[in-house]
């Protein structure tokens, strides 16, 4: 069967949000409204979901820019020499008088999360102009800054994250019009069926490629009427943090070289498995040889991309 691949000529992959620094802390339950619960253990990681997704990208031995908002208390920082390490190519726009967004994520003992997320610098997105990429992802971000992301773009992916709720039916309508494809969580799905008053399976038909992942369950890939089950690459998970942003950068580092959706979609499952078997978005990502072992021995030989 022949599956959609990609067919432009670009090298990089331009992701486009936030970075973001991450207090992860365990907790044996979440609590309600006007309840508390008590933090066992608590660690300051790096993060922000584009920043995650480019790591991973270039982790993975492909091309990765970051168009993202930062505070001073980035510049000179750990973190941005870990990236400039890796070969990220920063875009940044910086905010000097502000700090760097920050993420409070809180995982319980059966691996449900809850996620509180402060822009800070991030909120510059707003008044921000964007640039024409040939390869672009936007992850969270000003929905109005992503609508013309995606409309300036050659080729566009996109993933509403935790600021799904922030996105109207106009934003929606204009993104699905001009992107590529399409990866949400099933929680994202709900909302943007919600937002936009259809199915699952309107939205997909609106778009070339919808993919919805399903935490441990899996994902799903629509397209041309199609709906493939891609599993999940079970490993012992110690933190789900960071295994969507995961999945996206081995899907879009497969997809650019021209593996097809399909095998795209499960270098993106491969790939997640890496990062949940440690605490943190950015601790354990994998690079390509590494990911390519575990391919093997779970869906088989991994068979070289389709020329472009």
């Amino acid at each position: 069967m022949n599956y959609p691949t990609y067919k432009g000529m670009s090298n990089t992959i331009t992701v486009v949000g936030h970075t973001a620094f991450d207090h992860i802390c365990k907790t044996p339950y979440l609590p309600p409204p006007n309840a508390s619960t008590p933090v066992t253990e608590r660690v300051i990681l790096y993060g922000g979901g584009a920043a995650n997704i480019a790591t991973g990208i270039a982790k993975l031995g492909q091309n990765a820019a970051l168009v993202s908002a930062v505070g001073g208390d980035f510049l000179g920082s750990a973190y941005e020499v870990h990236m400039k390490k890796l070969g990220v190519q920063l875009q940044n726009y910086v905010v000097e008088d502000e700090h760097t967004a920050t993420a409070f994520m809180f995982t319980d003992s059966s691996g449900d999360q809850m996620t509180f997320f402060e822009w800070g610098a991030s909120r510059t997105f707003a008044k921000e102009k964007p640039s024409a990429h040939a390869f672009v992802h936007m992850a969270t971000a000003d929905p109005d800054y992503n609508v013309e992301v995606a409309r300036l773009a050659a080729f566009s992916s996109f993933d509403p994250g935790q600021d799904v709720r922030l996105y109207t039916h106009e934003h929606l309508d204009s993104l699905f019009s001009n992107i590529d494809v399409l990866i949400a969580n099933r929680h994202e799905c709900d909302v943007m069926c919600e937002t936009m008053s259809c199915t699952r399976e309107e939205i997909a038909a609106g778009v070339p490629i919808a993919i919805e992942t399903l935490g441990g369950e899996g994902s799903v890939v629509r397209f041309s009427e199609q709906e493939i089950f891609v599993p999940v690459c079970k490993v012992q998970m110690l933190d789900p943090s960071g295994a969507g942003d995961a999945y996206r950068a081995g899907f879009l580092s497969a997809y650019i070289q021209g593996y097809d959706v399909v095998t795209s979609a499960r270098i993106g499952s491969v790939s997640a498995s890496f990062v949940v078997e440690t605490v943190g978005c950015q601790t354990n990502q994998c690079n390509w040889t590494l990911m390519q072992e575990r391919y093997e021995s779970v869906f088989g030989t991994l068979a070289l991309p389709i020329k472009r």
